[in-house]
């Protein structure tokens, strides 16, 4: 699930589910981008989620979010449904009869039947701009869909 790298950081390394809102608000999307770290002495998991994304309005307005890793092979239908469908339009808990795990610090839950789960507070965010991102827009950021980065200490 992580890898380090030459550098010795860790990363993700196959995609995960990310949670973020409460009750029927709950909204579950995949991520393959996110990496592990320490900021101000705090153990983080920095989301980049795009702005267009349904779930980055819910990111803003509950301030927690969980990851759940799946086992390596496992729920690849899950994951690619819910990365290829917005919350806007289905509800990706009951179209996938994913269970719904109440995380303990938060009101928002984790995806059962992972094998791995964290639960992040929002410390910080940050909108990526074309400025700091010199010679990867063109690949990455053709439409302007940029990235927000989620700064999540780690609470569980």
């Amino acid at each position: 699930m992580f890898k380090n790298t030459d550098n010795d950081l860790t990363t993700l390394t196959r995609g995960a589910f990310l949670v973020a809102g409460e009750g029927e608000n709950a909204n579950v999307m995949t991520i393959g981008w996110g990496f592990f770290g320490y900021m101000w002495r705090k153990k983080v998991f920095i989301a980049p989620i795009r702005s267009s994304r349904f779930t980055h309005d819910i990111l803003d307005k509950y301030g927690y979010f969980t990851v759940s890793f799946p086992k390596e092979n496992d729920m690849k239908k899950e994951l690619g449904f819910a990365g290829s469908k917005s919350g806007r339009d289905v509800d990706k808990f009951d179209e996938l009869s994913l269970e719904k795990i109440p995380a303990p610090n938060s009101n928002t839950y984790f995806v059962g039947g992972c094998e791995d789960y964290i639960e992040c507070k929002i410390v910080a965010k940050t909108d990526l701009t074309h400025d700091m991102l010199d010679g990867v827009c063109d690949a990455f950021y053709k439409d302007n869909d940029m990235h927000t980065l989620y700064f999540g200490e780690i609470i569980d």
